[in-house]
């Protein structure tokens, strides 16, 4: 055998790096631990690859390192052939001692923290087959040397940070079969070499800021099986017909550019193709009725463009078929009926389209439908009896139709449903008893029906609902006293539904946050046990014939931010006690009998529209430019502080010249609000009425923005609430979990600042760091304005300094303190130095630090403040008023 000879340096941590060495698997160990010592492993991820045994006793034909976690040695010669370092949220240079590895054919560094540009290093392995850098925050343009991996089948970059053109390099590797370079910044056109790899069978380019047109070229790719080139929003022009070559394909998807023309009918001559995906572009005219030869087709997604026309009848021939996604277009005629009978379908969404006519009234037979989306159409007569025949069903969204009849009683053995959407239709009957019994329903919305007769009780059984909208119906009942029991119910709207009698007790209602019952037949007072409802942030009991004082115990509530109680009988003071409720937003009484002073100071009531307070002759105050007598300030003070000293003679007097003075003119203001109960009704509206949404994705992204609308009107999950806005924690349908902040503003600040707000999203969203919260998208309208954030499950520093988790130690070593405070530095830095442009965060505290679940610091909030003051210049003092960063003993 031939002897070592070694030189070897020894570094911190006794960490020795081998330089020289005559014996090809001996530098194989110094590749390993050249790759050890040069890179940053938080979690120690490298403590088996110890090395002490290999000179104590070596045994280069079984060395111990083929034992080491991540590596694969070939058996006969011992040589290194697989090196798996992935997901182990590695950092640092990638050393050129890697080039050791000379019999090197899988490489995997997925899932890590590498930044900068690419190792060069890489490439310095000749026999690599596979290589997988995904999931990194590589930047820069992407480094010559591919073309190096002679014999390279495999190349996955997804998700980095490359900038720069698509490198035509790759098509040297003339045995590549699979080219992922998604999920980064690659901008230009598409090269028309990429139409002369040889072997190629998976390429993928999605989500990059690539433009121009699709290269006929790509039609010469006859043994492509995948192609993707989505969420290339640049992208414009037609469908080239060279697409049509490529006869080996199964999966198709050009989503999210933007195309125009005509979908090209010939590819329906793709018979192996399982999946077409062309949503979001701008298609139209009629889908093309050689789709219906597609035989193997198993997904269609055509949805969010310009279609027109029928839904061709040959679709229902399609038997492999099991989502169709038809939404958003402008088809008409009515549904085949065959779709219904489809034997794989198990998704079906046509919502927003002129459709016609019935549902398919077999749909549902085969015992797979899991979601069904026809909602936004003309269609007409009964709900299908069989939707939920096998159990399975999720979704049933039918709003906004003309459905008539009865809904099908076979629904409330639907243990599977979790959502149900059928408002704005003509449903009527009663609301069948059951549906409280459904183990998953989360969300209920039978609002504008003509449902009458009792609301059951058993919904205050239901386990898990969390919204529950029964408005615009006639059912002319109490409210069931059940109600509050609901243990997750978050919304409960049951507006202008004809609702008579009195208030249940809150005794229970600990979960919820919304409460909406305007425009009833109500009776009696609001019950004192208010305070019960511990979440609630919205309380409209507006228009209805309610009577007695308002309870001071609202004003209590810690995250009450609206309150509507006009239009009816309320007699007394307002409550001093609200001038000292911080979250309080708006606060409307008028238009009842109220007396006495209106409360002057506090956050809110300085700034409140003097039309909160009108149609209360009896109330007085700086706001209605009318002064209260001094005596009424006297009995207000003394109200207030319990008539502790108020003699009962005088207090008694007080209660009878107010009843006099208001007795005569009683019948009058009955009468009034009467009136006005006609002329100032306001109606329960689907997030989507107020629309049009728009969706700007900064990534790619498996929800939409009716996903995020959904989610967040039955959420009570508030992450924190701040000067711009109040943050929610949102689960997608696809179990993603997000954080949506839903910024505040009125109507006319929002169109003000929109533009500027949307522009400077753009920036936020190209902003890409470890130490900064990602920016996934913005949802806006005209009305609102929602920025999508990736959720840190820690919370904020703020809350593990100061609050009720601090006893769980979570930060009490000093090496997580380290890491949160250089995490914090990292990110400032690189919002400072290394963004173009330049952002400066103008609000850094605890409170907009989060923490994710390995506890690095993740900087929030930056730039928001200059998002909601955009019409201000940069020396404008931003953020919280009076903050003053707290020192290193704070951390």
């Amino acid at each position: 055998m031939k002897p070592l000879f070694l030189i070897i340096f020894f570094l911190p941590y006794s960490s020795p790096l081998f330089v020289l060495s005559a014996d090809p698997l001996s530098l194989q160990l110094i590749s390993l631990l050249s790759i050890k010592s040069s890179l940053h492993d938080p979690y120690n991820t490298f403590h088996d690859w110890d090395h002490s045994h290999s000179f104590s006793k070596p045994n280069l034909q079984n060395p111990l390192w083929c034992s080491w976690s991540g590596i694969k040695c070939k058996s006969n010669t011992s040589q290194i052939i697989s090196l798996d370092l992935s997901l182990r949220s590695l950092s640092g240079v990638i050393p050129p001692q890697i080039s050791y590895l000379t019999s090197l054919i899988h490489l995997n560094l997925s899932a890590n923290d590498f930044n900068g540009p690419l190792q060069q290093s890489v490439f310095e392995l000749p026999e690599l087959r596979t290589i997988d850098i995904s999931h990194n925050y590589f930047n820069s343009t992407f480094p010559p040397g591919i073309s190096k991996f002679k014999f390279l089948r495999v190349f996955n970059a997804y998700s980095n940070n490359f900038t720069g053109p698509l490198p035509t390099e790759f098509v040297k590797l003339r045995f590549l079969e699979h080219l992922n370079l998604g999920g980064s910044y690659f901008n230009g056109e598409i090269p028309t070499d990429y139409g002369s790899f040889l072997r190629l069978n998976f390429l993928y380019l999605a989500g990059n800021l690539l433009n121009g047109t699709l290269p006929p070229e790509l039609g010469s790719l006859t043994q492509l099986e995948r192609l993707e080139i989505g969420y290339n929003s640049l992208i414009q022009g037609q469908l080239p017909v060279e697409l049509a070559l490529l006869s080996n394909l199964k999966y198709l998807d050009i989503s999210y550019c933007d195309l125009s023309g005509s979908l090209i009918p010939e590819l329906g001559n793709l018979t192996k193709l399982e999946n077409l995906l062309l949503f979001n572009n701008h298609f139209s005219g009629q889908i093309p009725l050689s789709y219906t030869n597609l035989k193997a087709l198993q997904v269609l997604d055509l949805s969010n463009n310009q279609l027109s026309g029928p839904i061709p009848e040959g679709l229902s021939s399609l038997k492999a078929l099991s989502r169709l996604s038809l939404m958003n277009n402008a088809l008409t005629g009515d549904i085949p009926d065959g779709i219904g009978e489809l034997p794989e379908l198990d998704t079906l969404l046509l919502w927003n389209n002129s459709l016609t006519g019935i549902l398919p009234q077999k749909l549902g037979s085969n015992g797979k439908l899991l979601t069904v989306d026809v909602s936004s159409n003309s269609l007409t007569g009964t709900i299908p009896p069989t939707l939920c025949q096998g159990n399975r069903l999720f979704k049933l969204l039918l709003f906004s139709n003309y459905f008539s009849n009865n809904l099908p009683e076979s629904l409330v053995n639907c243990i599977s449903l979790s959502r149900v959407r059928i408002q704005n239709n003509q449903l009527n009957g009663s609301i069948p008893y059951g549906f409280g019994l459904l183990p998953n329903l989360t969300f209920m919305d039978l609002s504008n029906n003509n449902f009458s007769g009792e609301i059951p009780q058993d919904l205050g059984n239901a386990p898990r609902l969390e919204y529950l909208n029964v408005s615009d119906n006639s059912f002319q009942t109490i409210l069931p006293g059940s109600i509050w029991s609901a243990p997750n119910l978050k919304i409960l709207s049951a507006s202008s539904s004809k609702l008579i009698g009195k208030i249940p007790g809150f005794i229970g209602c600990k979960s919820m946050y919304r409460i909406e019952l305007y425009n009833n037949f109500l009776n009696g007072s609001i019950p004192r046990d208010i305070g019960h409802c511990e979440k609630l942030l919205s309380l409209n009991l507006s228009r209805n014939s309610l009577t007695g004082i308002i309870p001071w115990e609202i004003s209590t509530l810690s995250y009450i931010t609206d309150v509507d109680l006009s239009h009816n009988f309320f007699t007394g003071t307002i409550p001093s006690n609200f001038e000292n409720c911080s979250t309080l937003e708006t606060f409307n009484v008028s238009y009842n009998l109220l007396t006495g002073p209106i409360p002057a100071s506090g956050p809110i009531f300085p700034n409140l529209h003097p039309s909160s307070f009108f149609g209360n002759d009896g109330l007085c105050g700086r706001i209605l430019t009318k002064s209260c007598p001094t005596d009424t300030l006297d009995a207000s003070n003394m109200a207030v502080r319990s008539h502790q000293q108020q003699p009962k003679k005088t207090a008694g007097a007080i209660v009878w010249i107010m009843a006099a003075a208001f007795g005569i003119g009683l019948f009058v203001l009955v009468a009034a609000t009467r009136c006005f109960h006609a002329n100032y009704s306001r109606s329960f509206n689907d997030d989507r009425e107020i629309g049009p949404w728009k969706l700007t994705a900064f990534q790619r992204l498996n929800f939409t923005a009716d996903d995020v609308l959904e989610c967040l009107s039955m959420t009570d999950k508030i992450l924190g609430m701040g000067s711009t806005g109040t943050v929610y924690k949102a689960e997608m349908p696809g179990g993603e979990i997000i954080a949506v902040k839903k910024l505040w503003g009125t109507h006319k600040e929002h169109i003000r600042r929109r533009r500027g707000v949307l522009a400077e999203v753009d920036v936020l969203g190209n902003v890409r760091h470890r130490n900064i919260v990602r920016l996934l998208g913005c949802c806006s309208n005209t009305e609102c304005t929602m920025l999508l954030y990736e959720y840190m499950p820690n919370g904020n520093l703020d809350d593990l300094l100061h609050g009720k988790n601090k006893g769980e130690n979570l930060v009490a070593d000093w090496l997580t303190r380290y890491k949160i405070a250089l995490g914090v530095a990292q990110g400032i830095c690189y919002l400072h130095h290394d963004c173009d442009p330049v952002i400066v965060h103008r609000d850094l505290k605890p409170s907009n630090i989060l923490l994710d679940g390995d506890m690095e610091a993740r900087v929030a909030d930056f730039g928001v403040a200059k998002l909601i003051q955009s019409d201000e210049s940069m020396s404008v003092i931003a953020g919280s008023y009076g903050y003053i960063a707290p020192g290193l003993d704070s951390i």
